[in-house]
């Protein structure tokens, strides 16, 4: 990312910012987030900080761009980033009306990139626009294709507005899911930056936003379409914050998670509507030997006041948990549709790792399987590595309707679950009665009923 410019183009980015209409600032950096029944919750969200960014505006086609759904803009969003970043920070404006197509795009610290509503960023079939970066693939680092959005080791970027980010044409070169390769190189000491995916005639999917490594993130407002992948995968970030975004519910592609933030810290998920084809809102840490190399936990996150519109979990831990997750608050969530868990917990001893400090409270809807799942055992991989898990704590939460159990929660005869508790909640609905509750400790029920029948 060069920062140098020439005179002409000093000039036009200054005409670019004085033409521009000034972004009211209230509208975009407050987020309302509810009083939390968890003091500790609370306070993640009072410490969670929100990028601020300068009143200077630079929109896209001050720069070149053009919204004829057919011109590769990838360049004149880059100067428009360029000359933001370089003035200062503020704000780089996609105007209504039409797509723009693009590649990749590169945020740098300090710039806001602003969707207005019914604008569109459109990216592209062409792989070479999508450059070489690191990043995280199913909790192992190496070097794939970037990101539609990304950004490295920047400091106060933002994602917001209410247009559209559509990545339906990327369907010609973002595929493949080769993550054996990948353990391979792991095995043979292969350091990160050395597994570079294209060219190894192996194929591995790129997320749609992935802020790595960097510090103050808030994306807020855009709507998502045709993901192939992890949709939000903020990555070793510290400070993100996720307000009334809605991501794709669409079933033509397989994994497309609603957000999963991985070995971060301090992280809150407000006002969004979370659809996806696999889980809602993965919390991930790394896997298996290069998820110890990292050994970067997953922490303090608040999820607040969100529809959930996945197939698997409302809120899911793992399985990628080597690093560890710990401090998780989920409050008031609404689950829809084919969800099949509130929440999924699962780990195995190969992927060792730990899941604790764990609350929902007012968590209701249709759960397709049960509303807590936790395992062990997951995908019957084994190693030397035994999970820890808990402690649980659920509360004030319902259902209409649970087509298996509501509690199935495994440890394992040298690795107990520990705690799990549940509060003042009535499950209706419910196929089968029995909970399974294998190798936990501390377990506690008060004021629950499942068929109107107390535990």
């Amino acid at each position: 990312m060069d920062g140098r410019f020439t005179r002409r183009q000093l000039i036009k980015g200054t005409l670019a910012v004085s033409l521009a209409p000034p972004i009211p600032l209230a509208h975009r950096y407050r987020v309302d987030v509810p009083t939390l029944p968890w003091p500790a919750a609370n306070d993640i969200v009072a410490n969670t900080t929100i990028p601020q960014f300068p009143d200077r505006s630079f929109p896209i086609t001050g720069y070149g761009a053009k919204n004829d759904g057919k011109t590769d803009n990838t360049a004149a969003i880059k100067k428009a980033i360029d000359a933001c970043n370089a003035a200062g920070g503020g704000h780089v404006i996609v105007p209504a009306g039409g797509s723009f197509l693009t590649g990749a795009v590169y945020l740098k610290s300090n710039v806001d990139l602003h969707l207005e509503k019914g604008a569109v960023l459109k990216f592209g079939g062409d792989a070479s626009k999508f450059p070489n970066v690191l990043t995280r693939y199913e909790g192992i680092e190496c070097v794939n294709h970037s990101p539609m959005i990304y950004a490295y080791r920047e400091k106060n970027i933002g994602l917001t507005g209410s247009g559209t980010l559509d990545a339906a044409a990327t369907s010609s070169w973002n595929k493949g899911s080769d993550r054996a390769y990948l353990e391979t190189l792991v095995a043979k000491g292969t350091p990160p930056e050395k597994r570079v995916v294209p060219g190894s005639g192996h194929t591995m999917r790129s997320t749609f936003v992935e802020p790595y490594d960097c510090e103050n993130v808030l994306i807020q407002g855009i709507t998502l379409k045709n993901s192939m992948f992890w949709q939000l995968h903020p990555t070793l970030c510290r400070n993100v914050t996720v307000d009334g975004v809605s991501t794709d519910p669409s079933t033509a592609h397989s994994n497309t998670d609603g957000c999963d933030p991985e070995s971060c810290d301090h992280v809150v998920i407000a006002n969004c509507t979370l659809g996806a084809h696999d889980d809602n809102i993965a919390i991930k840490s790394g896997r298996d030997a290069d998820g110890r190399r990292v050994n970067v936990p997953c922490q303090n996150l608040v999820v607040v006041n969100c529809v959930m519109n996945g197939n698997w979990g409302a809120i899911t831990c793992g399985s990628e948990q080597t690093g560890g997750i710990r401090n998780v608050y989920a409050y008031q969530l609404t689950v829809k549709g084919e969800t099949k868990f509130a929440l999924y917990v699962k780990s195995n001893t190969l992927r060792g790792g730990f899941t604790e400090n764990v609350n929902l409270d007012s968590v209701s809807g249709t759960f397709a399987r049960n509303f807590v799942y936790v395992t062990s055992t997951y995908n019957s991989q084994t190693g030397g590595y035994v999970p820890s898990f808990g402690p649980f704590t659920i509360s004030n939460c319902s259902s209409t309707k649970i087509a298996g159990k509501t509690f199935d929660v495994s440890g394992l005869s040298n690795a107990h679950v520990h705690g799990f508790t549940v509060a003042n909640s009535t499950f209706n609905g419910v196929s089968d009665a029995s909970n399974t509750l294998k190798y936990v400790d501390n377990a506690k029920f008060t004021n629950v009923t499942v068929n109107g029948k107390p535990i």
